[in-house]
């Protein structure tokens, strides 16, 4: 599981700043750098940034991958996602993230 503090050891980047990026809509990691100025080359980056761009929930250990499938396959609101997935179910940290998925589809 990744770190909740920082995670770009070289520009001071906390893991909060990359998931508000997520919820804005941005998936990649080209995206990310972008936004957020990870560096995405020191051991915090390294170690961290594909787990973090791969998860929606990290309580239940599920990937932006599964809540994205089950959206395609008609989930279209939180409580459906996490039916499907269990997604957004125990602490509810994940809950906007995943509204942003819906809405985008991605």
């Amino acid at each position: 599981m990744a770190n909740k503090g920082t995670i770009c050891e070289v520009n001071n980047v906390q893991y909060i700043d990359i998931r508000m990026a997520m919820v804005r809509g941005l998936r990649t990691l080209e995206e990310i750098k972008a936004d957020t100025n990870v560096c995405g080359e020191c051991p915090g980056c390294k170690e961290n940034l594909d787990w973090i761009l791969s998860s929606v929930c990290g309580c239940k250990n599920v990937s932006l991958e599964e809540v994205i499938a089950a959206v395609k396959n008609g989930a279209d609101t939180v409580a459906k996602v996490g039916e499907a997935t269990r997604a957004g179910t125990d602490c509810e940290r994940c809950t906007k993230l995943i509204e942003n998925i819906i809405a985008i589809g991605r």
